[in-house]
């Protein structure tokens, strides 16, 4: 199902997007469930699956994670199930992400989805990411406050809530509605009535990862060896001193290695399409042929993108899933990181090429794309 969201997307960005929360009514206009609360409750029994159970009983919170065995004995009230990156293993919820892809692909996160009961939630917390929250069957109340100071607790191990908030969005949603929360606004979802709820969140790297991930490249590509040197060294008054102008020049070799343009590209088009969570991937069985690429292509066949797999290009560069996509057309490159649907209309002059159908048919059969059946 391909689903159409009514939101001015320029008016958004200029006005809400990393600003302020908006309730944004009838987003999904006629808004249909991708997945039932079974299939949601089949993938939290997978090992694969992030999952997790959050319940408010008798005034106290408990979380647990998945894969679980049973749901029994939970109650009719006071719980919610939640499922990380769905899209990745549900092709009809993955549906609801491609709407989103008027924003970067490398700043999706995932699709996750949670299951409530009435009074279920996960208690008022602060999230440092971008997040669309879609609701989907049944009813749920939604309280965002301000940007603000708060002090956060952990009710739980499992969880981080944050103090009472005065509320500066206060509203049940209906199916369709979406609630755009930019990252650091508190705020509490509360179930009135046996829910669904989808929401698409948008992260971006913090400085303190994208330094660690560096670091390794650094070191498994062995750069940035130079040492320090100084010959211009004179003597000096206090030894037990670091002069700023020794500051300066060590800190003028770290941003050195960082500012060399190849490096810093190679290594980030791998750190950002390294996925957070594992992707359904299964090789082609039995591998096809270049010749039978070739002809599906030609007989006008689609070819659709693994779901959750992460193809970008990066300067002049281009990467699937942390490694580099060596194909000899760069057209076609550009053309498999734009487009999750590819024909022969898309790759172009790239379907004549049998090498650029060879360098394809190995992308197929390690299970990146799979023609649709």
């Amino acid at each position: 199902m391909d689903y159409q969201l009514n939101i001015n997307w320029p008016e958004f960005m200029e006005t809400y997007w990393q600003k302020k929360p908006v309730v944004i009514k009838n987003a999904l206009p006629g808004f249909v469930d991708p997945i039932t609360p079974d299939e949601l409750a089949g993938l939290a029994m997978e090992n694969e699956v992030d999952s997790r159970l959050v319940s408010f009983k008798e005034g106290k919170w408990h979380a647990s994670n998945g894969p679980f065995e049973h749901f029994d004995n939970l109650g009719e009230t006071g719980w919610s199930l939640l499922a990380q990156a769905v899209n990745h293993w549900h092709e009809p919820a993955a549906a609801l992400v491609r709407p989103f892809r008027v924003l970067p692909d490398w700043r999706l996160d995932d699709l996750m989805i949670s299951f409530s009961v009435p009074g279920g939630g996960v208690g008022p917390h602060i999230d440092n990411y971008d997040v669309f929250i879609i609701q989907g069957m049944g009813s749920r109340r939604w309280r965002v406050g301000d940007r603000l100071p708060l002090k956060q607790f952990c009710p739980h191990p499992a969880l981080l809530h944050v103090e009472p908030f005065t509320p500066i969005i206060d509203e049940d949603l209906a199916p369709g509605d979406i609630l755009y929360i930019p990252p650091g606004f508190p705020h509490d979802g509360f179930t009135h009535e046996t829910a669904l709820n989808y929401s698409v969140g948008f992260r971006g790297p913090n400085s303190r990862d994208l330094i660690s991930s560096f670091a390794d490249y650094v070191l498994e590509n062995d750069l940035g060896g130079d040492h320090y040197s100084d010959p211009d060294l004179t003597c000096r008054e206090n030894p037990g001193k670091v002069e700023n102008y020794e500051l300066e020049r060590l800190r003028s070799m770290m941003t050195a290695l960082i500012s060399q343009p190849e490096a810093f590209n190679q290594w980030f088009g791998s750190f950002v399409t390294t996925p957070r969570h594992e992707l359904d991937i299964a090789s082609a069985e039995p591998p096809y042929e270049p010749e039978e690429v070739a002809a599906a292509l030609a007989g006008g066949e689609q070819l659709l993108r693994l779901s959750g797999l992460r193809v970008l290009q990066v300067g002049e560069h281009f990467f699937v899933n942390s490694e580099p996509l060596d194909v000899t057309h760069q057209a076609a490159a550009v053309a498999m990181c734009r487009y999750t649907r590819l024909t022969k209309a898309e790759l172009g002059s790239a379907v004549e090429d049998a090498e650029f159908i060879s360098q394809l048919t190995g992308l197929i059969n390690q299970g990146y794309w799979y023609f649709e059946d």
